[in-house]
């Protein structure tokens, strides 16, 4: 019998949650293809992550102390990067998450 894997939800969070999310998912899009992973990927606002039912969030590391007023499921893991656009710290921070979660 073959185990099936989890299917991810992670959400790119930014601060109106149009702009830099949406490029960060686009990238991490690109990343997670490469590597053979097909997970649900969302985007959204700060304002909105207390409602968020996601496995993995993924910001800018610029956000990491505005999660600490929301009371978030201690079960969804943070990801925080330094620049959102560039593959090889999404691939470096994230893919070692999504492989944790599976």
């Amino acid at each position: 019998m073959i185990k099936m894997a989890k299917r991810l939800t992670i959400y790119f969070i930014c601060g109106a949650g149009l702009g830099s999310s949406l490029a960060c998912q686009m990238t991490a899009e690109d990343v997670l293809r490469a590597k053979g992973f097909d997970e649900r990927l969302e985007h959204d606002s700060i304002s909105s992550v207390s409602g968020i039912h996601a496995d993995i969030i993924v910001s800018a590391e610029n956000f990491a102390t505005q999660f600490d007023k929301f009371q978030l499921d201690p079960s969804i893991k943070l990801v925080f990067l330094h620049n959102i656009v560039d593959k090889g710290e999404i691939e470096e921070k994230l893919i070692p998450v999504i492989e944790e979660l599976q």
